[in-house]
């Protein structure tokens, strides 16, 4: 009877997981006009802001070039670009500092000398260095589309009608070498749902964790904030939290031809690494609080459902094995053994969802989705939500015993022979850029400041 209670229990937690997820991979298709808004509103060709583009860059020698190189092209004209490196990472120096002194208006180079490095600490260390009136935040392997900025710019200052100015805006962000590895294609398609919907549910709802980057913050708002927690694994998601509390208006927006492109993991083992780093910076956003300041009942319950989202992992990683293994092997009830099998119609209608959204991914990005790759889709989840559930696991394990060490994702460009932006032709939209009738226009541009190639100036409680 007890057994029965507990496998009862499991089946109820995982089904109402399993259905939350769907409704949320759902959002954005849920009618035509839903669809359309998640993308930019066409630009009205005026440039009214500055840009300051930071990309903490950490060993990251094989990317680094390539993605500067590329934000070289962006048409607007009033942009630099922040370069953030380590004292002690004298090869991405030598390659940062190098295209400072080729493109001194555009680029300039900042050193971190925190002895305990991290993203977040990097980017506080080159804040008072940024001149721009919005912050944008890259990675360093990222390709950025050339006209991004002038679409972001549009989404800052057009008028919503509402009387409030828009204080962030989400771009986004798709990884593409879906052919790299087994895992590869489910972790792309996980980017694809989550900044193809789901944030944009978020910031209907006024709670929104924000993405790691290409998210720009009006530069005042960054500051009066207090930049990012210096000690927080999943310091995106912390800081939209604390924008979302203190009301800070969001928007979000998703084109194929302007999202940011970048690779997946190189490993398993890295990729195992990445989502305990997450999971625990969340767990770690769930503690510091600041959710329980935003107004709204409902805004608190998202909160606390998305950020408690590590324990549902860690929970559904233990709980699905052994509650399969007790179903199979029987010594208890029919019944209960039938209701065990329940989460599986969500899972099951999840599963038909993702093989939809596959078709649809490879439409908006001009590539060739074949019959392998539904089965590897279909074939490869068992085993992909075992490598997530032991990650979560471990999230929760390091959280509890203090462990709070930075685990950084290596990258390899593996990315960077997938279709360049100006080859992925816009679909669905009218009002959104045309690439096929549009060129870079350079880099020319007033002035800019000169590079500072010397120790940056000490932050104020800094990092």
């Amino acid at each position: 009877m007890a057994l029965s209670a507990v496998l009862l229990f499991v089946s109820l937690v995982l089904m109402a997981s399993a259905a939350i997820t769907l409704w949320w991979m759902m959002h954005a298709w849920r009618t035509p006009e839903t669809l359309e808004a998640t993308a930019f509103a066409e630009p009205d060709g005026e440039h009214r802001l500055s840009f300051s583009l930071l990309v903490p860059a950490r060993h990251e020698e094989a990317v680094l070039a390539h993605t500067v190189e590329r934000m070289l092209r962006i048409d607007h004209p009033d942009f630099e670009i922040v370069v953030i490196v380590g004292h002690d990472d004298p090869g991405t120096a030598a390659i940062a500092h190098r295209l400072a002194t080729v493109h001194p208006d555009r680029v300039k180079v900042v050193t971190d000398h925190h002895e305990r490095k991290n993203k977040p600490r990097a980017m506080n260390t080159a804040l008072p260095h940024c001149r721009g009136e919005i912050i944008g935040v890259f990675d360093a392997e990222d390709i950025v589309h050339p006209e991004l900025l002038t679409h972001v710019d549009f989404a800052f200052h057009r008028d919503e009608g509402d009387g409030r100015r828009t204080d962030v805006v989400q771009g986004g962000v798709q990884l593409m070498n879906y052919e790299s590895s087994w895992y590869a294609l489910r972790n792309c398609l996980e980017y694809f749902f989550w900044f193809r919907s789901r944030l944009h549910l978020h910031a209907r709802k006024g709670f929104i964790p924000l993405g790691g980057n290409t998210v720009f913050v009006r530069a005042d708002l960054l500051r009066a904030t207090g930049g990012w927690d210096g000690d927080c694994l999943a310091e995106d998601c912390d800081l939209g939290v604390r924008l979302s509390s203190g009301g800070a208006k969001v928007q979000v927006a998703y084109h194929a031809a302007l999202v940011t492109r970048e690779e997946t993991p190189g490993s398993l083992v890295a990729l195992y690494k990445q989502r305990t780093r997450w999971n625990q910076g969340f767990l770690q956003v769930l503690r510091k609080g600041e959710w329980r300041r935003l107004p709204g009942f409902g805004q608190r319950v998202l909160a606390r459902y998305t950020l408690t989202t590590p324990f549902l992992q860690a929970f559904s990683g233990v709980a699905v094995p052994i509650g399969a293994g007790v179903a199979v092997a029987g010594g208890i009830p029919l019944p209960a053994a039938l209701f065990a099998w329940l989460p599986v119609l969500p899972m099951a209608a999840m599963m038909a969802f993702e093989c939809a959204a596959l078709h649809d991914f490879g439409r908006q990005y001009g590539v060739r989705i074949r019959l392998r790759h539904y089965a590897q889709l279909v074939l490869g989840t068992p085993v992909y939500s075992l490598v997530l559930g032991a990650a979560a696991v471990r999230a929760v394990w390091r959280e509890y015993t203090g462990r709070n060490d930075w685990e950084l994702t290596s990258h390899v460009g593996a990315h960077l022979h997938s279709a360049e932006p100006e080859a992925s032709e816009p679909k669905g939209r009218a009002a959104v850029v045309r690439e096929s009738a549009r060129r870079p226009r350079g880099t020319s541009g007033r002035a800019r400041s000169t590079v500072d190639r010397g120790h940056p100036r000490p932050k104020a409680g800094g990092g």
